[in-house]
């Protein structure tokens, strides 16, 4: 015998939306579809458009292509061989830092770099103390450095430090700080804060070094510098001009050997 509750649900009426468990579904003929769909496609091709166009700008700076704004360019990636020379030697400029080695010497090496510059650190640690071992302290080579600051605040501030630290002596010893303490670039690593610290633990005249940071004295001529670099054609740091002509990148160390053992046998 049925239940109550079977018998309520035998008398109810069908529900007005029980249509709705039907699964399948179809557009009828008679519905006016959109004419074209080119306006939207035209829409989507301009976006894929901007999105390729900004990750290619990302990879061109990324591997510093030749012929970018300096505020563009990346360091210079190490290869295997130096790159090609130019028919006759660049003329350039030493600048007003410190010589280190014989000022005399036959050959004269000059550096372009960032401090903040991976790559030059790379080759701060892996080829110039072979390089002055073997030839700055025997006297055969005068080496020069020369700011190219082209990564941001931090390497315009850190080129202005050395450049106090300069101004009490101490040139090559904070440059050597610099490169043993860097960091990310424009992290904060080579903040006023940092490079004032820097000063205090070298023992410095912190002072004196303070105002200097404070007054941007030096700024000017790290700029001098910089347009002194892209004058003689340097794109990416590290660049170094042996008697004239240049070696691009983090180069091994036997590609410097070799260019410079060149210039010392004419």
């Amino acid at each position: 015998m049925p239940t109550k509750k079977n018998q309520v649900k035998k008398e109810m009426p069908p529900t007005p939306t029980s249509a709705k468990r039907t699964f399948t579904f179809s557009i009828p003929k008679n519905i006016p579809l959109p004419k074209s769909w080119t306006p939207i496609l035209m829409a989507l091709v301009i976006i894929a458009a901007f999105v390729i166009g900004m990750l290619l700008t990302k990879v061109q700076y990324l591997e510093g292509q030749n012929g970018t704004t300096p505020g563009t360019q990346q360091a210079v990636a190490g290869t295997t061989q130096p790159s090609t020379a130019p028919s006759a030697p660049v003329n350039v400029g030493i600048g007003n830092l410190p010589v280190m080695g014989n000022a005399n010497a036959k050959v004269k090496v000059i550096e372009f770099a960032d401090f903040q510059c991976p790559f030059c650190e790379q080759w701060f640690k892996t080829v110039e103390p072979s390089f002055i071992k073997d030839y700055v302290d025997t006297g055969k080579v005068a080496f020069y450095w020369r700011d190219y600051p082209f990564l941001g605040q931090e390497s315009t501030d850190a080129a202005n430090a050395a450049r106090c630290a300069n101004a009490q002596g101490k040139f090559w010893q904070f440059h050597d700080y610099l490169y043993n303490h860097q960091g990310q670039e424009n992290s904060g690593a080579f903040s006023k804060t940092n490079l004032e610290q820097f000063a205090s633990d070298m023992g410095l005249n912190t002072s004196d070094f303070n105002s200097c940071m404070d007054n941007n004295t030096y700024a000017k001529d790290a700029a001098a510098d910089l347009a002194d670099g892209q004058k003689a054609g340097v794109n990416g740091t590290p660049t170094v001009f042996i008697n004239g002509v240049p070696v691009v990148g983090a180069q091994p160390y036997s590609a410097f050997q070799q260019a410079i053992n060149q210039a010392l046998s004419k």
